[in-house]
């Protein structure tokens, strides 16, 4: 029976090149994003074509109504939950200094990106709790996508970086208290991904990887985190849990 993994925001970006590299090791998927299904059908046919069954669970992780109906799709479904991937995010919408940035915007950052994925990795993580009861041999593990933004400063989007950085003290914490029933949970840390979300400010970053900004003179892409998220999946990196793995081409390297 395939290992079934869950992958929040898994119908574009990021979160689709993590979506082809685990149905491409074996995994079957249930993918989440707001936008409706018939909106998603490349996407959705794209990973069945790698070989994977694919359920999409449409909804917004921000909502507590939304994140149970989707975890009880994946159960009515598929009967079981392997690997929870946290990678659904908004960016600001608009981007502003933080002596002018708003409460509003605060709490819509803060609710999809750190308070969202926080519960369902709760939710998740009893789930897989009790089937690691019911079965010895059980192996799971949740892995959160945050950002170079949990450590790098943008004072320009401030509630972007906090939200990042209380994501990477979420897998601390779950990482500890999962440890009895050996559940690992791991933090992938992407640097500058072209993305949609990046798109706005293509020019700018082409001219700072240009400069020098990265070890590794070139955009990442969906596809470098996609590699590193299947790894940690599959149960390459049994040992480690609680840590962050970086995916960011050299960026955050200290440089004289």
């Amino acid at each position: 029976m395939k290992k079934v993994a869950f992958v929040t925001g898994g119908s574009r970006g990021i979160g689709l090149g993590i979506a082809e590299h685990l149905a491409r090791h074996g995994f079957d998927l249930a993918i989440n994003g707001v936008r409706k299904e018939n909106s998603v059908k490349d996407a959705i046919m794209q990973l069945q074509n790698l070989g994977a069954e694919v359920i999409y669970c449409q909804g917004d992780i921000a909502s507590r109504e939304a994140r149970e109906a989707m975890l009880e799709k994946i159960r009515q479904y598929y009967g079981r939950l392997h690997v929870l991937v946290n990678n659904a995010g908004v960016a600001p919408k608009e981007r502003r200094d933080i002596l002018e940035a708003t409460e509003e915007s605060f709490q819509y950052v803060l609710t999809t990106n750190l308070q969202g994925a926080y519960f369902l990795t709760q939710s998740a993580a009893n789930w897989m709790i009790a089937q690691k009861k019911a079965a010895n041999d059980f192996w799971g593990c949740i892995i959160n996508v945050s950002s170079i933004s949990a450590t790098v400063a943008s004072v320009n989007r401030g509630e972007y970086c906090i939200a990042k950085a209380g994501l990477s003290m979420a897998t601390q914490l779950f990482a500890a208290r999962l440890g009895e029933f050996d559940i690992p949970v791991y933090e992938v840390r992407p640097g500058v991904i072209k993305t949609d979300m990046t798109a706005g400010v293509t020019e700018k970053y082409d001219k700072l990887i240009e400069g020098g900004l990265c070890v590794q003179k070139r955009w990442g892409y969906p596809d470098d985190v996609g590699k590193a998220v299947a790894a940690l999946a599959k149960g390459d990196f049994p040992y480690s849990t609680g840590q962050v793995i970086m995916v960011d081409g050299g960026l955050t390297l200290p440089r004289l």
